[in-house]
This record gives structure tokens, sequence and C-alpha cells, in this order.
């Protein structure tokens, strides 16, 4: 099975959250567009404890942070979707979007085009702010305009239980892990949410 991991916007925490999932599923990781350093990849590398996930290789791995369409315009390039293979892999795959849904891949295509192409199952991950209510509820919102199904929702940051309370309800979404903020993560920190995201997996 295929997860596209997609946020609310370019904060949101999908790194970690597709780290977690790695670690939960033993899956493989690919972040098709890149856009600055270090990578994401590499990030995610450094938080995982299994020995079966598979990081896969960037299609496009680009120099400035910044929207993958104008740093591939620095670079010289034009993002192409045409240019994206799915990687073979025998485990699940997580494959991380870069910013939000509607993050432009060039004049035409948006992250989420990715997520279409390869027909996965969309897991949001949605940064509690002032404002994330209505940034939560028009992303899933897109994904269902799209026919994009949604797995459910991995919150992130301190908690805010009327915020979250009332996603949940307009969304109709489940609710698969609160990852809170932590004085600092590594592996023995992702572990823990894997173990608490595998309960709420197959609910």
């Amino acid at each position: 099975m295929n997860y596209f991991v997609t946020g609310i916007d370019t904060d949101s925490g999908k790194t970690m959250a597709s780290a977690i999932l790695c670690e939960a599923l033993n899956a493989d990781y690919w972040k098709p567009v890149q856009a600055g350093l270090p990578t994401d990849s590499e990030t995610v590398r450094s938080l995982l404890s299994n020995t079966k996930s598979t990081i896969h290789k960037e299609t496009y791995l680009l120099k400035t942070p910044a929207s993958p369409h104008a740093a591939a315009k620095i670079d010289g390039i034009r993002i192409d979707l045409d240019q994206f293979i799915l990687p073979e892999t025998e485990n699940d795959l997580i494959i991380e979007g870069a910013g939000g849904c509607l993050v432009p891949l060039n004049e035409h295509d948006f992250v989420i085009d990715l997520a279409t192409r390869f027909t996965n199952e969309i897991i949001l991950v949605a940064d509690l702010y002032l404002g994330s209510i209505n940034h939560t509820l028009l992303t899933i919102h897109e994904l269902r305009f799209r026919q994009l199904d949604i797995k459910g929702i991995i919150f992130n940051g301190d908690p805010n239980a009327a915020s979250e309370e009332i996603i949940l309800q307009h969304s109709g979404l489940r609710q698969l892990l609160h990852i809170k903020k932590e004085d600092g993560v590594d592996k023995s920190t992702v572990k823990k949410y894997a173990k608490q995201l595998l309960i709420n997996w197959h609910g």
C-alpha cells in the first residue's frame, strides 16, 4: 500500500510523521521532490530503528529552499510529472509531499497531482495554530474534490481540544496520532509514537 503524506502548510510536521509511519509499518520512504538541504530523506533515515525500511532517491533534488516550481526555475529546469516513477518495493511506501497539497510543481501541476498519479491513500498532517481549522478543512475539501481517499489526520503541536474536536466533527475523519512538542527528537521518540500510531491504525 502507498500512503501520501501531505500537510496544511510547509511546516506542518510531515517529515516527523513520515518517519513515524515508516517505523510503525516497516515501510519504505520516498520524497519525490526535495527543495533545499539538509534533505528530508536524511532526516528520516536518521530517525529509523528498523532494518526493513529503504529510503528511495528523490526524483528532483533542488538546491533552493523554496516552492518547487521556483526552486526548479533557479536551477534552470522544469519539473515534469512524467519523470516521476514509483519506486519498486514489496514494503508499504510512505511518499512525502513538499509543503501543502497545492504547492506548485510547475505552471500547471501541484504537489497533490503526485498523489492522484499514484492513487495513494492520503494521510493529512495538521499543525495546530490560529487559523488551522480553516486551513485543515479547506485542504480536506480539496482532497475530496479530487476524489482522494483520506486515511486520517495526524495532529502536530500543543494540544488544542477545541480545534481538534471541530476539525474531526466536520471532516468525519479519524485521528491517527497526536505528535506533541518534544524537547528533542531521536529514534526513541519515533519508536514511542510508532507504537501509539499502531493502536489507532486499524480502528
